[in-house]
């Protein structure tokens, strides 16, 4: 894993729509469209199903809202409110057993061709949570981006 992988912060909210607009008033970031759904994730406990719905910024350096669901991983973060860093992967099995070795633990994963993960999510010994995406969406997430697809500055609702 590199520092220059890394290619978002991760913020889970209960009122997604309350949080982009702080962000784009306070800091001017501007929201692409909002992306997710269903899908299944396996944890330490077992298969889960989630909701996951998002909004990435279109300003730099790129802040994800997630959507809070309650009673898994993504619930709102006390405190600083930041729920994890995200980093591309190039090998997410062989970034998960290097993390552990480090003493991360995984806390879900979602299973993509063949079993491999499409993506991991850990929590470190001191708290820091890292979510590993797989580079090989990275095309596919660019469109919640993408110039032209602005969901819209969310400052500027009535």
């Amino acid at each position: 894993m590199r520092a220059g992988d890394q290619f978002h912060i991760g913020i889970v909210a209960a009122d997604m729509a309350a949080t982009t607009a702080a962000l784009s008033r306070v800091l001017g970031y501007e929201w692409g469209i909002e992306t997710g759904g269903p899908l299944t994730v396996v944890s330490p406990s077992g298969e889960q199903a989630v909701d996951i719905r998002c909004v990435y910024s279109t300003t730099v350096p790129r802040v994800e809202v997630i959507r809070a669901v309650a009673g898994t991983l993504w619930e709102p973060v006390s405190g600083s409110g930041i729920h994890h860093l995200g980093y591309w992967s190039d090998d997410v099995p062989a970034d998960i057993a290097e993390l552990e070795d480090t003493g991360y633990t995984v806390e879900a994963v979602r299973p993509g061709p063949g079993g491999v993960p499409l993506f991991a999510f850990l929590t470190g010994p001191t708290g820091f949570r890292i979510e590993l995406l797989s580079r090989a969406a990275e095309s596919a997430l660019a469109r919640c981006w993408a110039p032209g697809h602005e969901r819209r500055n969310e400052g500027d609702r009535g």
